[in-house]
């Protein structure tokens, strides 16, 4: 099976660290040009263009908060300028706090649910304009296993969104078949990344790697994920979620 990525272009949402580094990564190193998004770190962002650059592909950087309509229209007009085309859309923008109902406030949960899920409607809606023209096109949502099983502690925004997600997801795919567009979500379970150590402390993490019957995942494991869906493997896979925990949740 050819799982070749070359001659796609690709967006990745905050593709200057974790989960999105990771993805972007691998992406490039299966062929693919990519644009990476990121809101605020620049330097990180203009980092993870120089390793795909030295992988012998093409890439970009483009500041913008997807969760701004006019700024993601601007981020997708900057990849058609550069690129001409768009194949893959991975909407992994997202963040959580650590708070419980009772700590919530109205500007957090709008804030969460802005970033996390009112970005993937809105860089969707601009990637299936675009794909639905060139009659293909993948696009992948991170969402997460506390969108299945919501989560253990607090976090009520962030579990909505992910479940959120799963939802659009299935719905977009049937939207998007007929017009030669795949949308899959991948759920990943607990994946070393800085967003985790700030959410559950080095402490928790450790804890929960102990849970885990595979230990904890890195970013890559979900890079693969992204990547197969996105891929010859994934040609006939449309409206399913990729589980990527470790069995931390079987399902």
């Amino acid at each position: 099976m050819n799982n070749s990525l070359t001659g796609q272009v690709a967006i990745v949402t905050g593709a200057s660290r974790g989960l999105g580094r990771g993805i972007a990564l691998v992406l490039a190193e299966q062929g693919a040009d990519v644009v990476v998004n990121y809101v605020s770190a620049e330097a990180q962002a203009q980092e993870v263009v120089a390793q795909i650059t030295m992988m012998g592909r093409r890439a970009l950087a483009v500041k913008a908060d997807v969760s701004v309509a006019a700024e993601v229209e601007r981020l997708f007009q900057a990849t058609l300028e550069h690129f001409g085309r768009l194949d893959i859309l991975v909407n992994n923008a997202g963040t959580s706090q650590p708070k419980d109902i009772f700590q919530i406030e109205a500007a957090d949960w709008d804030r969460i649910i802005r970033t996390n899920l009112t970005s993937c409607f809105l860089c969707s809606q601009a990637a299936m304009r675009i794909m639905a023209r060139q009659k293909s096109g993948r696009i992948v949502n991170i969402s997460s296993v506390v969108g299945h099983q919501g989560a253990l502690f607090g976090h009520v925004h962030y579990a909505a969104t992910k479940s959120g997600m799963l939802g659009m997801t299935r719905t977009l795919a049937r939207t998007g078949a007929p017009l030669g567009i795949t949308v899959n979500a991948v759920a990943p379970g607990c994946i070393e990344t800085e967003l985790l150590h700030e959410t559950l402390s080095d402490k928790g993490v450790e804890e929960m790697r102990a849970k885990i019957p595979l230990g904890l995942g890195t970013p890559r494991d979900v890079g693969l994920a992204v990547a197969f869906l996105c891929g010859e493997g994934g040609r006939y896979i449309t409206g399913a979620t990729l589980d990527v925990n470790g069995g931390l949740y079987m399902r």
